[in-house]
């Protein structure tokens, strides 16, 4: 059995050992607002729920290992006292990885990824209107655990007021596991579902995603197209160009002679085709025909 000393590790291969080992972990898919009411969105996976009397969930947002850097949640938090805290369901699960690209601040993360705000009863975060429960809480207490990068921040979140979609209860009001198809974050780029086990999902680019905002309408308002397609879709550096597109539907047309005649619900169902195999770039072109 190999043994090793955390202080003989980098920081880095520490961090890989510790988010591989302890796997799956829930996600607190987070949402702040600054002190002017700027809308922040990003998910965390050193997260659970600790208490139920009082109720309390802990997250931490930990310093960045590359540069001792803080996140914006953090900054948030620390200002305003106030979090929601969204499940992450499969549905959502790479819109929800999209938002955690490092946009600049005052990007609002729900334009980008393509979600919906949803205001709140008791706390001014917006809600996700597309994640199945939300928790409205207020911060008792953030506590440091390092000044170094890695070194993460307990975020102590009591629950002031929780929503449940009705789609995930049982008639008992009881909550539903299976309807409920939580995911969870493993090792690298891995995620598990409750249901299925593991699957993979590239991370975000270290070059900043396009966004589901910078969308042709069509697309983003698309009525084929779901969520999960919208954030991969998202997750590139820029759009296929005109020339890139021109040559690939002559390359495909033996197979599809009708392509460029076809309707937009046409070519969103046959780019959906393509994202179901991870080939983000073709949907692209199909859907920009």
């Amino acid at each position: 059995m190999a043994s090793f000393n955390p202080k003989d590790l980098s920081t880095r291969k520490l961090h890989s050992y510790l988010l591989s080992a302890v796997a799956p972990r829930p996600i607190a898919f987070a949402s702040t607002v600054d002190e002017k009411g700027t809308p922040n969105l990003s998910p965390f996976s050193f997260f659970n729920v600790f208490s139920a009397n009082p109720p309390i969930l802990v997250f931490s947002p930990a310093r960045r290992v590359r540069d001792n850097t803080t996140k914006h949640t953090l900054c948030n938090v620390e200002k305003t006292n106030e979090v929601v805290i969204n499940v992450v369901n499969f549905d959502l699960v790479h819109q929800a990885s999209l938002s955690s690209t490092e946009y600049p601040e005052g990007v609002n993360e729900f334009e980008k990824s393509g979600l919906t705000m949803l205001k709140s009863d008791l706390v001014k975060p917006f809600r996700v209107a597309e994640s199945p429960i939300q928790f409205e809480c207020k911060i008792n207490e953030i506590v440091a655990l390092g000044n170094e990068g890695g070194a993460g921040n307990l975020v102590i979140c009591e629950v002031l007021k929780m929503h449940i979609d009705d789609e995930v209860l049982n008639e008992d009001e009881t909550i539903n596991q299976k309807k409920l198809d939580l995911v969870a974050r493993a090792g690298g780029s891995l995620y598990s579902r409750a249901s299925k086990g593991f699957f993979e999902i590239p991370k975000p680019l270290t070059s900043l995603g396009i966004g589901v905002d910078s969308f042709p309408e069509h697309v983003k308002n698309s009525m084929i197209l779901t969520g999960n397609n919208l954030g991969m879709l998202g997750n590139v550096e820029a759009l296929p160009s005109k020339q890139d597109v021109e040559s690939f539907i002559e390359d495909i047309g033996a197979r599809y002679p009708k392509i460029k005649e076809a309707s937009h619900r046409e070519k969103h169902k046959l780019a959906q085709k393509y994202l179901s195999y991870g080939d983000v770039q073709s949907a692209w072109k199909i859907l920009l025909s």
